[in-house]
């Protein structure tokens, strides 16, 4: 039955869609500073490793030694200035600490402003998270609608649409809740 499969596969490919905007906001949510250190805030950043931009995680150990301070230990030595102007250049709003062999990133405490600037950031990822779920949910009912056109039973054709709001709204719940824990996390002082 060519249908079933093709509203099957509509379904399918709109859940994938979805979890794939919830996976990338939780990956962009790691990269916002909470006034904590977190390795994570330096995920993407590139360095340049004999003239290859280079991931840092592979030309250096990051860790973090206390809740305001990231440390970051070069597997070779002659990475520290690649990496310091890297951490520059990404702008991040903190200031590499060289000793010759770590390097230190002090994280400031946030102040309330810069805290509420943070959460509407946040609301706003979330947002566009909920428009590319809206998005995977436009694509599979127009697969389900064209289905029915061409044959597909109605009343299976109602189910799989509600199937695909259900799926809809869980997800738009789970962005909700991911947003709220990460809007909490920045608020905590």
């Amino acid at each position: 039955m060519q249908f079933e499969e093709a509203v099957s596969f509509a379904l399918d490919h709109a859940h994938e869609s979805m979890n794939h905007a919830l996976e990338h906001l939780e990956r962009e949510l790691t990269k916002v500073r909470t006034g904590k250190a977190s390795p994570a805030m330096l995920n993407g950043l590139m360095v340049s490793y004999y003239g290859n931009p280079t991931p840092l995680n592979q030309v250096a150990n990051v860790s973090v030694s206390d809740s305001r301070t990231v440390v970051i230990q070069p597997w070779e030595k002659s990475m520290i200035q690649h990496i310091e102007k890297a951490i520059f250049e990404a702008n991040l709003g903190v200031s590499p600490q060289n000793d010759g062999e770590l390097i230190r990133l002090s994280i400031p405490p946030l102040t309330e402003e810069r805290r509420k600037e943070m959460v509407k950031k946040t609301k706003v990822m979330g947002e566009d998270t909920k428009v590319g779920i809206r998005s995977a949910r436009r694509d599979a009912m127009e697969e389900i609608k064209k289905a029915m056109k061409d044959g597909y039973p109605e009343d299976l054709g109602k189910r799989k649409e509600a199937e695909v709001q259900t799926l809809t709204d869980n997800y738009i719940k789970k962005v909700d809740v991911v947003v709220e824990a990460k809007d909490k996390e920045i608020m905590t002082i």
